[in-house]
C-alpha cells in the first residue's frame, strides 16, 4: 500500500514541557505511534522525537524582537511561524495541515488553494466569546490601522480579530476543548459538523491521589493569579467565611491586578506559594481544588486535580472534566454567594469530598488520559480527511 504524503504540524509552542508544550508533544506522539509520516514546525524541540522531523525557530531572527514585550514578541513569533509553515506547504505534497488559531492564516490560505485538508486548535473560545459582534472594524481597530511609523509597525504585529475569523472560515475542521467552547462557535454561526470536541489529557501516574486525606480542610487554587480566573472572588469569599481549621493555598504566578486583593485579604490561613516545580504535591496535600474561572478552554488544573482524587468547585466555563455533584460542584462564574455555599458544603461534609474526589479520579482514568487524547486526535484527522473527500468535486 502506497504511503500517503506527510502531515504538517505547526505550533509557536515548544515540543515537550508543560501546558501547550505538552499538548504539542502528545499530538506528535499520536502521529508517531500511528506510524504516520509527519513534519513539524515549532519554537523548540525538548522531546525524544527526532530533530530531523522538526524545524524550529530557536535561531530565527524573530528572537531579536524579544525586547518588544511579551504581547508583541509572541505575536511576532506567531507571524514568523505562519510564514515558515506557508512556505513549507507550497513545497511537495502534503496530506493534512494541523495548526493553531492566531498563527495559521497564511498557511490555511495555501492549504485551501492546494486542496490540502486542514484543522486548527482553539485554546480557548471563539474570538467573540459567544457575543454578537459586527464584522466591521471597531473604533480601536480603526485607530490601530491608522497608526504610522514605529507605533504603527508594532501595532500591526498583533494578531487581529479579522485574522482569527478568517482562520475559522478557512479551516476544514476546528478542534474545540469543551461544550462551552463549542457553544461560542455555534453562536457565531459556525456549522456544528465543522467542530470536533478534543479535550486535553493528563498523566495519571504523575498525578495520583495521596495515601490519606489531610486532616485540615485545605483548598488549593492552581493557575495564574488573575481576575479572569476568579481569584479575587475566591480571596474575598474565603476571608468572609472565616472557616475554622482551614487554609487556602494559591499556586501560580501573582499578577499585579490581584496584588491589592491579596493585601486586603491577607491572613495566616491564606498561603501564596507562587510558581512551584512539583504541583502534584500541592494537589495531594489538599482537600478540594477551586477554580471559579469565567473563561477557559479546558483548564488543565481540573484534569490534574481530578487525577489526584480531589473534589472540585469550578464553573462550566472551565471545561468538561467536572460534572455537578458527580465529581465536584459546578457554580456560575462571578457569583461569590454560590462560591461561598459550595465551599461551606464541602467544609462541612468531608465524606462528600472523598466521594467526589474518587469519582473524579475514575472519570479521568476512563476518559482523559493522554492515551485518550491521542486516540481522539487521530479521529479528528480521519474526520478532516473525510470532510475534504466529501467536498471534492
Amino acid at each position: 500500500m502506497q504511503q500517503q504524503p506527510p502531515i504538517l504540524y505547526a505550533t509557536s509552542a515548544r515540543i515537550g514541557g508543560a501546558g501547550l508544550d505538552a499538548v504539542a508533544l502528545e499530538s506528535l506522539r499520536a502521529l508517531e505511534g500511528a506510524a504516520l509520516d509527519w513534519r513539524a514546525l515549532a519554537f523548540e524541540n525538548r522531546s525524544e522525537l527526532p530533530d530531523a522531523r522538526i524545524s524550529t525557530l530557536r535561531w530565527h531572527p524573530v528572537r531579536l524582537l524579544s525586547g518588544l514585550g511579551s504581547e508583541h514578541y509572541y505575536a511576532a513569533k506567531k507571524h514568523a511561524l505562519d510564514r515558515a509553515a506557508a512556505r513549507q506547504l507550497t513545497r511537495g505534497e502534503w496530506s493534512l495541515f494541523h495548526g493553531w488559531s492566531g498563527e495559521s492564516v497564511r498557511t490555511l490560505r495555501v492549504a485551501k488553494e492546494r486542496g490540502i485538508p486542514s484543522l486548527i486548535e482553539i485554546p480557548t473560545w471563539h474570538r467573540h466569546k459567544g457575543k454578537d459582534k459586527p464584522l466591521r472594524l471597531t473604533k480601536s481597530e480603526r485607530e490601530a490601522a491608522e497608526l504610522r511609523g514605529w507605533a504603527g509597525w508594532k501595532q500591526r504585529l498583533l494578531i487581529t480579530r479579522h485574522q482569527m475569523l478568517e482562520e475559522y472560515d478557512l479551516a476544514d475542521l476546528i478542534l474545540v476543548l469543551s461544550e462551552k467552547a463549542e457553544e461560542t462557535f455555534l453562536a457565531a454561526g459556525v456549522a456544528k459538523e465543522k467542530l470536533f470536541r478534543q479535550q486535553r489529557g493528563v498523566d495519571v501516574v504523575r498525578f495520583a491521589p495521596a495515601p490519606a486525606q489531610s486532616e485540615k480542610f485545605r483548598a488549593v487554587y492552581v493557575g495564574a493569579l488573575i481576575e479572569r480566573k476568579g481569584v479575587h472572588h475566591l480571596l474575598r469569599t474565603w476571608r468572609k467565611l472565616g472557616l475554622r481549621d482551614a487554609e487556602l493555598v494559591l499556586v501560580g504566578t501573582v499578577h499585579p491586578e490581584i496584588e491589592p486583593v491579596l493585601r486586603e485579604c491577607a491572613g495566616d490561613d491564606i498561603i501564596v506559594r507562587g510558581f512551584v516545580k512539583n504541583v502534584a504535591d500541592e494537589y495531594r496535600a489538599a482537600s478540594v481544588h477551586i477554580l471559579p474561572s469565567e473563561c477557559e478552554g479546558s483548564a488543565k488544573c481540573t484534569y490534574e486535580a481530578a487525577a489526584c482524587g480531589l473534589a472540585q468547585i469550578t464553573t462550566r466555563e472551565s471545561g468538561d472534566v467536572v460534572q455537578d455533584v458527580v465529581n465536584g460542584l459546578i457554580i456560575p462564574p462571578n457569583n461569590p454567594d454560590a462560591l461561598a455555599a459550595a465551599i461551606t458544603r464541602l467544609h462541612a461534609d468531608r465524606d462528600l469530598c472523598v466521594r467526589l474526589g474518587a469519582a473524579g479520579r475514575e472519570r479521568v482514568c476512563a476518559r482523559f488520559t493522554w492515551e485518550h487524547f491521542r486516540a481522539r486526535l487521530l479521529e479528528a484527522y480521519a474526520c478532516a480527511w473525510q470532510m475534504k473527500k466529501s467536498s471534492a468535486p
